[in-house]
């Protein structure tokens, strides 16, 4: 038999988060000891959900809510989400689809709206999920660079050059991951005006919208009723749930003009059945109890992030900018190579595992690395001296 062959869809689908991984099991096994700053998942680290969450899950699964749910969600869920968005200042919701995980949402969204040949506008860096999509869906990812130099905020000028007549939509991700940028009020109301005159659909990803700094959090969809807005988030980081695989889409905007739209996505959304059932339980009392968490767990990051940014900052090789939300930094490398190279032999002679910055899309001639500072501060104090004497011994012997 001859072999079987992928889809021509698949080729240009990367992970660089996982692809690391790979490496660093294989540098494991010789019994190196390893620093992982490489995946986004609190619980790696010592980070939990909330108790009463964790029981109303149980409580539903005892009491047999493990059939097939309502294919966009409970009510008890739904209605949650639509009063956790009010308190957003999102007045205008259409419609909430609970989904599994918010990268389901992001998939349904995304192909309920685009065909093949249209493109779409995502912020360079991104997260990778977005161009595996577009990839499967032979939709074009149109870049628009995130600017360093003032805090990795979006650059709205810029955007608008680079739509042409096959893009229908714009990807933003506050706060950003991988950067850590908080998007201003300004900014985003310039966006807005910009989707309002080009016919353009919003998509917000605010999975990290209550892990905020200094800056303060302003969902998109608050500042504009007749702006076609569709918002993702879920509990797996601000609630310490990630392997739970609960997420949602809020649809807000005139009526008129997102209702085709919306009727397409929730025929997906019937299709493919519903999320899972019984963890839907958790969403209201994780939207509508005590939030204690939160708090507490910012105070750890900060002491983190700012470890973070001064030891990187402290080698002459890189430069951090200081991220203001959830819990990656993005350097910039200062050197003759590659970052696919500097990652793979960082994690060959340290066993510190990094992601590199082209695996999220970079401006050319740039190189950056990804750092998830969710280890306490020994782990990190020791990953950042041994990244600080890989460099030395690297590019000054």
């Amino acid at each position: 038999m001859e072999k079987v062959k992928p889809a021509r869809r698949i080729k240009g689908i990367e992970y660089a988060i996982r692809e690391v991984v790979v490496l660093a099991n294989q540098v494991k096994a010789t019994g190196k000891e390893m620093f992982y700053l490489n995946i986004g998942d609190p619980n790696m680290f010592g980070f939990e959900p909330p108790r009463h969450m964790v029981e109303a899950v149980f409580n539903a699964i005892k009491q047999n809510q493990n059939g097939y749910s309502p294919s966009n969600g409970i009510a008890e869920a739904v209605d949650a989400i639509k009063r956790q968005a009010e308190r957003n200042g999102i007045k205008n919701v259409l419609e909430v689809i609970v989904s599994m995980g918010a990268s389901e949402g992001i998939d349904l969204a995304i192909t309920g709206l685009v065909n093949s040949g249209d493109n779409l506008l995502l912020p360079y860096p991104s997260y990778s999920l977005y161009g595996a999509i577009l990839g499967k869906l032979e939709v074009e990812a149109n870049p628009y660079y995130l600017n360093e130099e003032n805090d990795w905020n979006l650059d709205v000028a810029d955007i608008e050059g680079r739509i042409n007549d096959r893009t229908k939509g714009i990807v933003i991700i506050n706060p950003n991951n991988p950067t850590g940028a908080v998007y201003p009020k300004e900014t985003l109301l310039e966006l807005l005006d910009l989707a309002r005159r080009r016919n353009l659909v919003i998509f917000s990803d605010e999975i990290y919208d209550k892990l905020t700094f200094d800056k303060e959090f302003v969902s998109i969809a608050s500042l504009a009723d007749d702006v076609p807005v569709v918002t993702f988030n879920g509990l797996s980081k601000s609630y310490i749930v990630p392997g739970w695989r609960i997420g949602w889409v809020i649809f807000s905007g005139p009526k008129d003009v997102m209702a085709d739209y919306v009727e397409g996505v929730n025929k997906m959304a019937r299709s493919r059945l519903s999320a899972s059932h019984p963890m839907q339980w958790a969403i209201k009392p994780a939207l509508d109890g005590p939030q204690d968490h939160i708090k507490a767990m910012m105070d750890i990051l900060r002491v983190r992030r700012d470890l973070t940014v001064k030891m990187l900052n402290e080698i002459p090789e890189i430069s951090c900018t200081v991220p203001q939300g959830a819990f990656y930094a993005f350097p910039k490398l200062n050197i003759p190579e590659d970052d696919v190279t500097f990652v793979s032999d960082l994690i060959r002679e340290t066993g510190v595992v990094t992601v590199y910055g082209s695996g999220f899309g970079q401006k050319p001639e740039t190189q950056h690395l990804r750092i998830v500072f969710l280890p306490n501060e020994q782990i990190l104090d020791k990953a950042y001296t041994l990244i600080r004497d890989f460099v030395k011994k690297r590019y000054h012997n």
